[in-house]
C-alpha cells in the first residue's frame, strides 16, 4: 500500500515503475523516451535539434546503432576488448562465471569478492568479509536482476541483447583501505575531457567530484549526488589513465570509461555510453548544455 501511495504523490514515478516491469514494451523507442524525458527533465525532448547532454544522450540511443556496443557493455565480454587493446593486465582478476546464483559454491571463494551482474547496472554484491554475507540477500538481489532486460527502462539498447550472467572478480580497495573509488573519464569523440570521481562507497554513501584533466577542480554540482570534502587527491596515475581513455574512447561520439587505481595500478572499471540514461540531474542547466556542446553529431546527419 505505502508503494502505492508513493505513487500517488509522485505520478511521475509511474512512467518508470510500468517501464521497469515491462508494461510499456509496446511503445516505440521514440514514444517512451519523449514521454520519460518530459516526466524526468520538465520539458519536452528536442530532436530535431538536440543541444544539450542529455538530449543529445537521447539522440544517440536512437540513431546510433554501432553492434559493437554490445560486447563492451558487457561485464564479460568487455574484458576480451580491453585484453586486446591495452593488455589484461589492466583486469581485475576474475574468479568465475556463472548464469544462475544456484550454481555459485560459496565455500570455494575467497573471504573477500564481488559479485556482478554482466547485463544491466545496479546487479551487484560487495562482500568483504563471506562469514558476514547474507547469502539469501544477495540471491535475491541477483535473481531480480538476472529477471530484469535493463533495456526496456531508458530504451539503452546496447543492453537488449546482453546474456544475463554473474562473474565474480576480486575484492579490491585503494589507498583508503576501505574503499575503490571510481574514476569516470568523461570522452567526446575520442577527447577525455571531464573526470568524475565517485566515493564513499566504502561508507554506503556516494559522493561526486569533478575535475579537468589537470585536476583543477570544476564545480557541476548534481541534485541527488552531494560533492565530496575533502576533495579527491589526484590519483598517482593520473596521466596513465588520461591515456588509457584516449585509446578506449577512440572514434566514439561519447562514452565514459571508469578505471580504478590501487597500490598495484590501474584497473578498468565499465563503459557506459549513456550515463544516468541521457537524464543527468544537473542543477544548473548550463552544465547540460556545456556537456553537450561536446558532443559532435555531425557524422550522423551529413
Amino acid at each position: 500500500m505505502s508503494k502505492v501511495i508513493n505513487l500517488i504523490k509522485n505520478p511521475k514515478r509511474i512512467i518508470s515503475v510500468l517501464a521497469n516491469r515491462g508494461l510499456l514494451n509496446w511503445l516505440s523507442d521514440e514514444t517512451l523516451l519523449k514521454i520519460q524525458y518530459k516526466d524526468k527533465m520538465n520539458k519536452k525532448l528536442n530532436l530535431e535539434n538536440p543541444q544539450t547532454f542529455n538530449e543529445k544522450l537521447q539522440w544517440l540511443k536512437l540513431y546510433d546503432r554501432n553492434s559493437v556496443y554490445t560486447d563492451l557493455v558487457d561485464k564479460y565480454e568487455v574484458r576480451k576488448y580491453i585484453a586486446k587493446t591495452i593488455g589484461e593486465e589492466y583486469l581485475i582478476p576474475l574468479i568465475g562465471i556463472w548464469d544462475r546464483f544456484e550454481e555459485i559454491e560459496f565455500s570455494k571463494l575467497p573471504d573477500q569478492f564481488v559479485l556482478k551482474c554482466t547485463h544491466d547496472s545496479g546487479g551487484l554484491v560487495i562482500c568483504n568479509d563471506k562469514s558476514k554475507l547474507k547469502i539469501e540477500a544477495a540471491r535475491k538481489k541477483i535473481n531480480k536482476s538476472l529477471k530484469r532486460n535493463y533495456y526496456y527502462y531508458g530504451r539503452e539498447w546496447v543492453y537488449k541483447n546482453v546474456k544475463p550472467r554473474i562473474i565474480c572478480e576480486k575484492y579490491m580497495v585503494d589507498e583508503s583501505g576501505i574503499e575503490l573509488k571510481d574514476y569516470k573519464f568523461m570522452c567526446f569523440n575520442g577527447e577525455p575531457k571531464l573526470i568524475q570521481v565517485m566515493s564513499g562507497r566504502g561508507n554506503g554513501r556516494y559522493f561526486l567530484n569533478h575535475f579537468d584533466l589537470e585536476w583543477n577542480e570544476i564545480e557541476i554540482p548534481r541534485k541527488k549526488l552531494k560533492k565530496g570534502s575533502p576533495s579527491p587527491s589526484k590519483p598517482k596515475n593520473l596521466r596513465e589513465m588520461i591515456e588509457i581513455s584516449k585509446v578506449l574512447s577512440k572514434d566514439f561520439p561519447f562514452i565514459r570509461i571508469d578505471l580504478y587505481e590501487t597500490e598495484k595500478g590501474i584497473y578498468f572499471g565499465e563503459i557506459t555510453f549513456f550515463p544516468v540514461s541521457g537524464f543527468m540531474d544537473f542543477a544548473n542547466e548550463k552544465h547540460d548544455y556545456l556537456l553537450g556542446s561536446w558532443i559532435d553529431l555531425s557524422k550522423f546527419q551529413k
